[in-house]
Order: structure tokens, then C-alpha cells, then sequence
């Protein structure tokens, strides 16, 4: 049985399934086309020059934070310096002390109970490794130096990033919400030196003490496991740590805690002051302080230890 081709093309053409009428009209040249829509209606672009310039958009946009941010802390710090050349008080000292007890005081047992179980799950972890090469003598050192150099300001930076600049956000944002700070800027009082300047002390100077708290709770934990599990006595213990601590060790951890709190209170103050969009914005800008304080303290710390290592290497 032979068929006409022309037939056959004929069927195809008279058949539902090629008519346009129920597909729609599609492009002749499908490499024409710079754009795919998803199920929801959305258009995705795929042009390069599209996407290459969105890809500068948010370069740009990042490289402008990170300048508004210097700039915040620059103009934070000019206010205040120059308050003080004028033999004034920058701010009050009851509002200082009462953000350095809720930043300090009531990040305590916080700090030192996350800190106390990470020490005990590490040194328990690490120690029966080390069991099996005979080597349970270097718990210790391992503990003390890890939490000392790294652990310890790096737990306590997120801790505070996610405790203490939430609510920091959460109050400046209200604050401006409700045109507080404009009424501050209208009595003449710089808002800067006045809402910003003793947050961002009291975070900068009480970080190195939340993080000695975070190493000494986790060598605790790590000298009871160490006792109960590897039979190592607690005067040996503590001449173990001693004997593998080095003061750059601890003058690294204090200068990470330092340059983390100023990150963490300077990005929280300045989220809650750029607040736009009323209840909603505050929200927004509260979710948006804590990610990026928690994201910029892992960056810093990535960075500062590939220095460190590069010009200082143990």
C-alpha cells in the first residue's frame, strides 16, 4: 500500500493537534525570543545584556550599603567626638547602662549555656577519635585554642546579631515610624550621637567580656567530659590548656569580639533608622538586621582568618 506524500502532509496539516488556532502563534525563530514565562505568569529574562545588568545592579546596590554603612559609623563617631570637644556629654550614662545590661548582663547565661553544650558535643566528639591514636591529651588544647581564637567570638556574634540587634532594629525603626527621631532632630539633638552612639558602645565594649564567658563556659564542659569519659584529672587539664594557649591566641579572639560588636550594633542601628513602610517595614527591616549581621560576622571572620594565617602562619 503506497501513500502520496501530499496526502500525507495534507492529513497532518487538517489535523486539531497542528492547527495554531489552538496553540496560539508562535515565533518563526525560536533564538529570537529573550524571555520564558514560568507557571505563575512570571517572565524570566535570558538576554546576556539583561542579565549581566541585573548582575551590576546588585553589585552596585551592595557597594552602596557597604558606603552608607562607613558613613553611618564615620558620622556616628564625628557627632560624638565633637560633643565631647565642646565639654558636653555626648549622651546620657543611664542610657548607656541600660543598653550594656540588656546587651551584657542579660546575654550571660545565653552565651554560657550554648557555649557550655557545644564544649561538652566537641570535646566528647573529638575526644573518642583521638582515643583510638592514644592522643586524649590534646582535648584540651584543642577545646581552649578552637573556642578561644574562633568559636568563641563567632558564637557570641551570632548570639548577640540575633538577640540584642533585633531589638535594636525593632526599637529605632518604631522610633522612626512614628517621626520620634524627627522630633529629636527638630529639639536639635543629633539623633546619631544620641540613639546610635550608646548602643554601638555598649555592644563594642562588652563583646570581648560575652566571649570570655563563651570559652571559659565550653572549657568547663570540655574538662568534665575529659574527666568522666578519658580520665584526665582537672589539675592536668588545666596544665594542658595552659601549656598550648599562646597570648596571640587570645588577642585575636578579643579583636574579632571587638570588631564584632561594632559590625553587629552598627548595621542593627542603621536598618532601624532607614525604615520605611510603617508596622510592616519594621518587620522587614528586623529580618533583613539579623541575616545581615549574622552573614557579615562570617564573612569578616573568613576574611580576618585568611589573613591572619597569610602573614601570621602558626
Amino acid at each position: 500500500m503506497t501513500v502520496d506524500i501530499n496526502d500525507w502532509k495534507a492529513a497532518c496539516i487538517n489535523f486539531p493537534f497542528f492547527q495554531t488556532s489552538k496553540w496560539g502563534n508562535f515565533p518563526v525563530n525560536m533564538a529570537n525570543t529573550h524571555s520564558h514565562s514560568t507557571a505563575h505568569g512570571e517572565t524570566i529574562p535570558t538576554n546576556p545584556v539583561v542579565v549581566v545588568q541585573d548582575i551590576g545592579q546588585l553589585g552596585r546596590n551592595f557597594f552602596r550599603e557597604v558606603g552608607s554603612m562607613f558613613w553611618f559609623i564615620a558620622h556616628t563617631f564625628e557627632e560624638t567626638i565633637e560633643r565631647i570637644r565642646h565639654g558636653r556629654v555626648p549622651f546620657r550614662s543611664a542610657s548607656f547602662f541600660r543598653h550594656t545590661e540588656r546587651a551584657g548582663v542579660a546575654s550571660v547565661p545565653l552565651v554560657g549555656l550554648v557555649s557550655f553544650f557545644l564544649g561538652l558535643t566537641m570535646a566528647l566528639l573529638t575526644g573518642y577519635q583521638l582515643q583510638r591514636f592514644g592522643t586524649e591529651r590534646l582535648i584540651p588544647g584543642l577545646v581552649a585554642i578552637s573556642f578561644t581564637r574562633e568559636l568563641g567570638p563567632l558564637l557570641t556574634g551570632i548570639m548577640l546579631a540575633a538577640r540584642v540587634g533585633a531589638a535594636f532594629t525593632a526599637e529605632l525603626g518604631t522610633m522612626q515610624v512614628s517621626e520620634e527621631v524627627e522630633a529629636i532632630e527638630a529639639m536639635g539633638i543629633g539623633p546619631l550621637r544620641f540613639l546610635v552612639a550608646p548602643r554601638m558602645l555598649a555592644l563594642f565594649f562588652l563583646m570581648p567580656c560575652l566571649s570570655t564567658v563563651s570559652n571559659m563556659s565550653a572549657i568547663f564542659a570540655s574538662s568534665l567530659i575529659s574527666r568522666a569519659y578519658f580520665s584526665i584529672a582537672f589539675p592536668y587539664f588545666l596544665d594542658l590548656v595552659k601549656d598550648s594557649l599562646l597570648i596571640r591566641d587570645i588577642i585575636t579572639g578579643v579583636l574579632k569580639s571587638l570588631m564584632f560588636g561594632l559590625l553587629i550594633s552598627a548595621i542593627a542601628c542603621y536598618r532601624g533608622l532607614t525604615v520605611k513602610g510603617g508596622a510592616a517595614g519594621v518587620g522587614t527591616a528586623t529580618t533583613s538586621s539579623v541575616v545581615t549581621a549574622i552573614t557579615t560576622v562570617i564573612g569578616v571572620d573568613t576574611v580576618y582568618n585568611i589573613v591572619y594565617t597569610t602573614f601570621f602562619p602558626t
